[in-house]
């Protein structure tokens, strides 16, 4: 494996601090407690100064684990554990006990983004004040404000649903209750004002080639087009096109002046069509493409014999597939010079929330656990499901039954000849994502001392990685026997200070992507499968920055084109033919595929709503079963029976709910006291 150097890292994430103005995220506040507001448009640099200071109310994205700014992955079907505390509020939520007068502080977030928009709003009622600001700068300003507007509503909108929207007044603080008092926008009209704040945006800020690569947390014109077409996706999915799930969610849910629905009731084809231009439009920049690592000649990652070995992206030659995906989030690769990163940041959540997955008697606080049912979402390395394994690359149930012989080695992933056969034959994100029964942990910065390094990890009772290594900390195991790894780097461990070791480290920046190319692709996939007919609509041309008229019809080729690029990428073949002339066979396929290629990174919670599968499967004991970590490996203590597959027994899946009202949060009880005409949402008390 290629390993960067963490002096290369430094040099290069201190060099584009040093050049950089101010992190996006990260800001001073010099200006805050210098100027007042009247004086800030006296001259360009105080404007940029209020300009730059105003994303510090925006949550870390990759905060999705503990203290999330939304329900997160302990909201969602891929992870558990067994803590129920203010630090994984999410599952509060899961289990029906959130309601509008005790949303976390950390979900709490409506007041922090309307701050953000009064500001916004305050920017582009004074932009033309500072004289020494030349035309193009005064634009460019104004795309930075577009596009934190649009992204703060984005904001209330994912959790919120319709959003009270305010235009571009700046609100005083003076007038009286009745001033206020306003009704919310519809989900469509939300997502349409949104979508032209992006489009804004995308106008004039710069493209990812032109900007600094000091600068590269800043957003660009990709970022401004591939946050529309999420949207857009979102908006043409069953729970806000007139699907089952929306009836079943919103039917009765209407605006009291004029009876409007609040989620569209009526399903319109034409969204489909829409969102696919619109992910079209990123596409069209010819900027994006996955990211790949080159194959090792010497140590190649073994590709099954119905794989296309064409040069990537025509087949999946001349790369290793494992590293092409996993090096993009355990800190091997950088953010700037990544061109799968639509938009991307370095998180300290990304990299302290890699602990709860590493177990307690090797530094870790041990309890993030995945359900099987995600670990049976990973196609075979042939590119079949577990349900219709071949011959060539079978799969075995029997988790008793072992590769044997000498193990195996796929590139630089080692498989120990006693890993049950389950694991073997999968694919390279399986490997890369998910860390299971006898997975080798490398760790090698505690290589000092052998007892915290180059371990397998099992997650029984009577292994160190499971309860028995857990001590006193009762809640800190893993309650599946399997444990999420992608932003693990084989360097990694949490042991410094334990025995002899002195040096371990956890590599990092760990890069949190908001935006990333394969997601874009897939958008496009999804929403080209589900056009029923021709569409012509109109898309932004991000070449011309106008407008374009293009035609969208639900084409194979080009679904096959775009789809099988994360399918080669991954070291697998692209879709059959088959597949792809079923639409609603293939939908399942892109479902599986979103699941496996974005698992992890904050979109099932999302996925599983918008679908509507939430409320039939979510709280489904089925969904949640993994290994009996409470039994032994061994029979040892005659306590065996570790390798028998059973329902998670945890009183957090026990009394796990999914509720029509619980795909959107309730809307904080203190913020509808002061709009008595702003509606909850449909099933929460006000």
């Amino acid at each position: 494996m290629k390993i960067l150097s963490k002096i290369t890292i430094a040099l290069i994430w201190i060099a584009g601090m040093m050049l950089s103005s101010c992190n996006f995220l990260d800001v001073d506040t010099y200006f805050e407690n210098t100027f007042r507001e009247d004086s800030i448009f006296n001259s360009m640099k105080n404007a940029e100064g209020y300009l730059w200071n105003t994303p510090k109310d925006f949550p870390d994205p990759g905060a999705i684990w503990g203290y999330p700014w939304n329900l997160g992955q302990m909201a969602s079907d891929e992870i558990t554990t067994r803590w129920r505390t203010s630090q994984f509020s999410a599952i509060y939520f899961t289990v029906g006990e959130m309601n509008s007068r005790n949303v976390p502080s950390s979900m709490n977030i409506w007041y922090r983004m309307y701050r953000i928009i009064r500001r916004c709003n305050t920017m582009l009622a004074n932009i033309d004040k500072p004289g020494d600001m030349t035309t193009r700068e005064r634009q460019l300003y104004k795309g930075y404000v577009h596009f934190l507007r649009g992204y703060a509503y984005y904001h209330l909108l994912m959790n919120w649903g319709p959003c009270l929207i305010i235009g571009d007044e700046v609100l005083p603080n003076s007038e009286s209750a009745e001033f206020y008092n306003r009704e919310r926008a519809t989900y469509d009209e939300s997502v349409d004002y949104i979508c032209n704040e992006f489009a804004l945006a995308a106008q004039v800020l710069p493209t990812a080639a032109q900007q600094s690569i000091s600068l590269s947390d800043r957003p660009t014109k990709g970022a401004a087009l591939a946050l529309i077409a999420r949207l857009r996706l979102y908006q043409a999915s069953p729970l806000f096109n007139g699907g089952d799930a929306a009836r079943r969610c919103f039917g009765s849910w209407k605006r009291k002046s004029d009876g409007a629905y609040y989620v569209n009731q009526v399903y319109d084809p034409r969204r489909w069509a829409l969102a696919a231009a619109a992910a079209k439009a990123v596409i069209d920049m010819n900027y994006y493409q996955l990211h790949t690592v080159e194959a090792d000649p010497q140590n190649p990652y073994p590709l099954a014999s119905n794989v296309p070995t064409a040069p990537f992206p025509e087949g999946a030659g001349g790369i290793d597939p494992l590293h092409s995906y996993h090096d993009m989030f355990n800190g091997e690769s950088l953010i700037p010079t990544n061109k799968e990163f639509i938009w991307a940041m370095a998180s300290s959540n990304v990299q302290e929330y890699t602990r709860h997955s590493f177990p307690v008697y090797f530094g870790g606080w041990g309890g993030m656990a995945v359900p099987q049912r995600v670990v049976d979402s990973y196609l075979m390395m042939d590119g079949r499901t577990i349900h219709d394994a071949s011959d060539e690359y079978p799969y075995d149930p029997d988790l008793y039954n072992t590769i044997g012989g000498s193990g195996k080695t796929l590139g630089t992933y080692i498989l120990r000849p006693d890993v049950p056969k389950m694991y073997d034959n999968r694919e390279a994100r399986f490997y890369a994502s998910i860390g299971f029964p006898g997975s080798y942990w490398p760790m090698s910065s505690a290589s000092q001392d052998a007892s915290y390094s180059k371990k397998q990890f099992w997650f029984s009772y009577d292994d160190p990685s499971g309860i028995t290594g857990a001590g006193n900390n009762i809640n800190d195991y893993n309650v599946s026997g399997y444990t999420p790894t992608k932003y693990i780097h084989p360097d990694d461990s949490w042991a410094n200070g334990k025995g002899n070791v002195k040096s371990a480290f956890v590599t990092s920046p760990k890069p949190f992507p908001i935006i990333r190319y394969a997601e874009v692709l897939l958008e496009y996939v999804e929403a080209l499968n589900n056009v029923d007919g021709s569409f012509t609509v109109e898309i932004f041309d991000p070449v011309g920055n106008e407008t374009k008229q293009i035609t969208i019809t639900r084409d194979e080729a080009e679904m096959a084109k775009y789809f099988n690029m994360v399918r080669y990428r991954a070291g697998l073949p692209g879709a059959t033919e088959e597949q792809l002339a079923n639409r609603e066979e293939f939908q399942k396929v892109i479902m599986n595929e979103r699941q496996v290629e974005l698992f992890n990174e904050g979109y099932r919670v999302f996925d599983t709503r918008r679908w509507g599968i939430y409320l039939d499967e979510d709280a489904n004991s089925s969904n949640w079963r993994g290994l009996n970590v409470e039994k032994d490996r061994t029979n040892s203590n005659n306590n065996i029976g570790f390798f028998e597959i059973v329902t998670i027994n945890t009183q957090n899946i026990r009394d796990r709910v999914a509720l029509p009202k619980m795909v959107l949060l309730p809307i904080p009880h203190d913020e509808l006291l002061k709009v008595p005409a702003m509606d909850q949402n449909p099933g929460w008390d006000r």
